[in-house]
C-alpha cells in the first residue's frame, strides 16, 4: 500500500486491486483462513467485551483501518455504502459459521484446539507488525488445519441440527461491531486522514492482537486487549501534522503566487510602464540638482525670463 504500507494490504492489494475488492478480501479474510471460527470455537465471543475485541481487532482491525483511508476514494457516504455492501456479506457469512460450530466442535478437543487458535493470533500480529517476520510464518490457514487434525476426536462427533441461537447472535454481533467500527472510519475519514498515523496505529493494534489469544488461555486479564488497542488510538491520534500539512500548503500557495506575479507579463509590462513613467518625469521636471530653488521652479524675479517647461 502506498500510504500506509500496511504488510497485509499491501499484499492483498497486489493479488486483487480494487478498493472495494481490498476491503472486502481483508475484511472477509478472518471467515476465509479459518481464524473467525477458530475462536467462536475456542470461546473468544461467550462474553461482551470478547465480542468487541474479535469485532474491533479481527474485522475491523488496523488493515480495514488503512484501506479505508489510504485507498478508498469519493465522498464520505460513498465509502460508507461501500463499507455496507462489503458488511452484509460478512455478517452473513459470520452467522453462517457460527450455525455450524457446534458441530465442528463436537469432533474436536476443546483445549488442544484453543491453543493453536492462540497461535493463529500471535501470527496475524507478527504479520500485521512487519512484513520481513510475515515471510517466515505460515499462513493462519495452515495453522489452523494443523489445529484441527491435533484435536481431531471422531468418536464425539455429534450433528448439531438445532442452532445454538445465542452463539450465532453473538458472532453476528462481533462481525456487525467491526462492519461499524468500518462505518465510522469511512464517514470520518476526510478528518482522520489528516490527525491519524496509520503505520502507529497498525503497530498498536498488532501488539493488542497479540495481547488477545493471552486473554483466551488466562495469561491476561479479559479486557487487556481492549486496553491496549485504547491506547493506541490515543498515541496514533496526531492533530499537528493536520496543522503542519495546512501550513505547508499555505506557504507553498503563497510562493507559488509570488512566483506567478513575478513571471507575469502583465506585472513586467506595468513595472516597465512605471518605469517610463518616472524616468518622463524626471526628464521633464529638468533634472533634481539641489542647487535649484523650490524643486527647480524659477523665482518671482524672473518671471519674464521662465523657460517653456511651465
Amino acid at each position: 500500500m502506498s500510504s500506509s504500507q500496511h504488510p497485509i494490504a499491501l499484499r492483498l492489494e497486489r493479488q486483487v486491486g480494487g478498493a472495494t475488492k481490498l476491503l472486502a478480501t481483508v475484511m472477509g479474510l478472518p471467515l476465509v483462513d479459518g481464524i473467525f471460527p477458530a475462536l467462536v470455537l475456542a470461546g473468544g465471543v461467550e462474553t461482551l467485551t470478547g465480542v468487541l475485541q474479535v469485532g474491533l481487532l479481527v474485522f475491523g482491525g488496523s488493515a480495514t483501518v488503512a484501506v479505508i483511508l489510504a485507498e478508498m476514494d469519493g465522498t464520505p457516504r460513498e465509502q460508507a455504502g461501500t463499507v455496507l455492501a462489503v458488511g452484509v456479506g460478512i455478517v452473513t457469512l459470520a452467522a453462517v459459521e457460527a450455525a455450524f460450530a457446534p458441530t465442528i466442535k463436537s469432533v474436536l478437543h476443546t483445549a488442544t484446539f484453543e491453543r493453536f487458535a492462540a497461535l493463529v493470533m500471535l501470527a496475524i500480529a507478527a504479520k500485521t507488525a512487519s512484513s520481513r517476520v510475515g515471510e517466515y510464518l505460515p499462513r493462519p490457514a495452515v495453522i489452523v488445519g494443523l489445529g484441527m487434525v491435533a484435536s481431531f476426536q471422531p468418536g464425539g462427533f455429534e450433528l448439531v441440527t438445532v442452532p445454538d441461537y445465542a452463539l450465532i447472535l453473538k458472532a453476528t454481533a462481533a462481525a456487525g461491531t467491526g462492519v461499524a467500527f468500518a462505518l465510522a472510519v469511512a464517514l470520518t475519514s476526510p478528518w482522520l486522514r489528516g490527525v491519524v498515523d496509520i503505520d502507529r496505529f497498525r503497530f498498536g493494534s498488532a501488539v493488542a492482537l497479540g495481547v488477545l489469544p493471552l486473554s483466551l488461555l488466562g495469561l491476561a486479564p479479559g479486557n487487556a486487549p481492549l486496553a491496549v488497542l485504547a491506547v493506541t488510538s490515543l498515541l496514533a491520534f496526531d492533530p499537528s501534522s493536520a496543522e503542519d500539512e495546512t501550513d505547508e500548503t499555505t506557504e507553498e500557495t503563497a510562493a507559488t503566487e509570488a512566483m506567478n506575479a513575478e513571471t507575469s507579463p502583465t506585472a513586467n509590462r506595468g513595472s516597465s510602464d512605471l518605469a517610463d513613467s518616472q524616468a518622463v518625469a524626471t526628464d521633464g521636471s529638468g533634472g533634481s540638482d539641489s542647487d535649484d530653488a523650490g524643486y527647480g521652479y524659477p523665482g518671482e524675479e524672473d518671471d519674464d525670463e521662465r523657460e517653456p517647461w511651465l
